[in-house]
């Protein structure tokens, strides 16, 4: 893997995620500055450990947080950026929401975007949103692309697979889905999509939070694959820049550790495909590092025909119908880079599930099963950003590391599909030139793993902020309000989720129609059993909401109908 290499060891570290919080700082060499601008040949890039003591920040006075939290939220910031560029470990930044308080370049309006974090984005309308290059509009919906979606003649989720899964989720006895996983020693290939049903994949992959791979046969009617790569299956950089020339994309730096991520910047589609002909060209190097176009929202700035159709397997997907019904955001990402480029150690936003198309090239995935990443944890408490290097075999920085198994490692050849669950930490390395479509989604089948996450993240602001407690006025308000200025979501935007999906799924059985015919009178082919699933497994997160004291905390006038008024609708069906 061709990136950039340091002098020092800088980490950017968390409970789990490319971009959770910085806890710690240390010095990337002996000036205090970033170190090392060399092009690493070998695949492991090498970070050498470093014996600096750590040093902990400046603080806050009480009268600062008590005269304006927005005001303390930006000092936090601009404190975070000062230590980051010195190059000093915050020790006293120990929660995960508060902890991640750095400028997300995927989108210049919001702090905080899906793919660099764990956390809804909060953008304004797209009426609001600021100006882009001129983007050429289609007018005919595609397939899967955004919604509504074509109609599909696999059946959904039919009775016994409902009673199975509900059987599941009482034997679990309030344990977290994503917890409850047999240890694996492969990932299984699903070779034939003739024979391989939604209810299979919903027993023996959803329900057990385990991953696979799906063969390119699943994919091999995406206009995509046909369109967007050349017969010799490299990247079609001419249709590309013909259809998506002035589209302006985010583009990370791999050669560039930013906290436990890498910086972005934006530019038009046409310059990075100019930079990859280049880097090419170069025989894989450049001076302006290796560039990943990450987390193109394609579907989000306009429609695209017959780019891919959304798999069945995946159709229940709450996330995306929510920012649908919104209108303001998605969470389906285009990805394009060279050899070399790659992502971080990281779990999923939120502790989505995930799925992964590679349109073109190959890439080498490291899964670890939820827990495992506990081992990977440094001596400061954080997690690696890059499970490959050297560094991990020092027992002094890492004194767990050999308590944690080796990761399952899957190669993801061209047309294939990888389901990555819930929880599972992974990392993720481009062998070849490559493009992947990748959607983040959540469903009743994870739903209790990300209210699980939205308590952790409201825990660790409330650590972060413990101390002013007794002399902020309204003080769980304000962790409330840190919480949604950091993640973008808080408990009352929760509840909202919970009560948008739960009334559509209520409308649905009262009109005896299938998820998908809600709006548009497209079918998804979930069916009834599947909106009946998901009331249920509403109903059960909604319950442990309803009765959390901080939840109770929040003011019931923002919320119509009141939450135990819906949760009584969902618990008499």
């Amino acid at each position: 893997m061709k990136r950039a290499c340091a002098q020092g060891l800088a980490r950017r570290v968390s409970g789990s995620g490319r971009n959770s919080e910085c806890r710690l700082l240390v010095p990337l060499d002996c000036s205090g500055t970033t170190a090392g601008s060399a092009v690493c040949t070998s695949p492991v890039s090498l970070w050498p450990a470093v014996g600096c003591e750590p040093r902990t920040p400046r603080g806050f006075t009480p009268e600062a947080v008590l005269a304006n939290t927005s005001f303390f939220f930006s000092q936090f910031k601009e404190q975070r950026r000062r230590n980051a560029q010195v190059g000093f470990r915050a020790s006293a930044l120990r929660g995960s929401a508060a902890g991640r308080l750095h400028r997300c370049f995927h989108h210049p309006y919001q702090p905080l975007c899906p793919r660099c974090s764990f956390d809804i984005p909060r953008a304004p309308p797209r009426s609001q949103q600021p100006s882009r290059l001129p983007v050429p509009r289609r007018q005919t919906p595609s397939p899967g692309f955004p919604a509504p979606h074509g109609r599909r003649t696999w059946p959904g989720m039919d009775r016994e697979t409902r009673v199975f899964a509900e059987s599941h989720f009482r034997g679990l006895e309030g344990r977290l889905p994503s917890r409850v996983c047999p240890k694996l020693d492969r990932v299984d290939f699903i070779e034939k999509p003739d024979s391989f049903s939604y209810a299979d994949f919903f027993k023996g992959y959803l329900l057990p939070n385990l991953p696979c791979v799906f063969s390119s046969a699943f994919t091999e009617d995406w206009g995509s694959r046909r369109l967007w790569v050349t017969p010799s299956g490299k990247p079609n950089f001419d249709y590309l820049l013909q259809n998506y020339g002035d589209v302006v994309v985010p583009v990370a730096n791999c050669g560039v550790q930013e906290y436990n991520s890498n910086p972005k910047e934006h530019m038009p589609l046409r310059d990075y495909i100019s930079y990859w002909k280049e880097y090419i060209q170069a025989n894989y190097s450049s001076s302006r590092g290796c560039l990943y176009l990450k987390d193109w929202h394609l579907c989000r700035d306009f429609l695209a025909e017959g780019v891919f159709t959304l798999p069945i397997y995946f159709s229940s997907d709450w996330l995306n119908e929510y920012w649908d019904a919104l209108d303001v955001d998605d969470y389906r990402f285009v990805y394009m880079g060279p050899t070399g480029t790659w992502s971080p150690f990281h779990a999923d936003v939120f502790r989505s599930f995930s799925w992964s198309v590679n349109i073109c090239g190959r890439k080498k995935w490291f899964f670890f099963p939820p827990g495992q990443e506990e081992a990977l944890r440094d001596c400061h408490g954080g997690l690696p950003y890059d499970v490959t290097s050297p560094t991990l075999l020092d027992s002094r920085l890492y004194p767990m590391r050999d308590r944690c198994g080796p990761p399952l490692e899957v190669t993801q050849e061209a047309g294939e599909m990888v389901f990555v669950p819930s929880g599972w930490h992974h990392q993720v390395h481009n062998l070849e030139d490559t493009i992947s479509i990748n959607h983040n989604w959540v469903n009743g089948c994870n739903l209790a793993n990300m209210w699980h996450f939205l308590q952790q993240e409201l825990s660790a602001v409330q650590q972060e902020v413990i101390e002013w407690r007794d002399t902020m006025p309204d003080w769980h308000h304000h962790c409330q309000v840190i919480m949604k200025s950091c993640s973008g979501i808080n408990f009352e935007e929760f509840y909202h989720f919970l009560k948008i999906i739960a009334e559509r799924r209520l409308l649905l059985l009262a009109k005896g129609m299938s998820p998908g015919q809600v709006e548009g009178g497209e079918d998804t082919g979930l069916g009834p059993q599947q909106a009946a699933f998901d009331i249920g497994r509403i109903a059960e997160v909604l319950e442990s909401v309803v009765a959390h004291p901080d939840f109770q905390r929040v003011d019931p006038s923002t919320f119509s109908p009141r939450p135990e008024v819906l949760l009584r609708q969902l618990e008499e069906l």
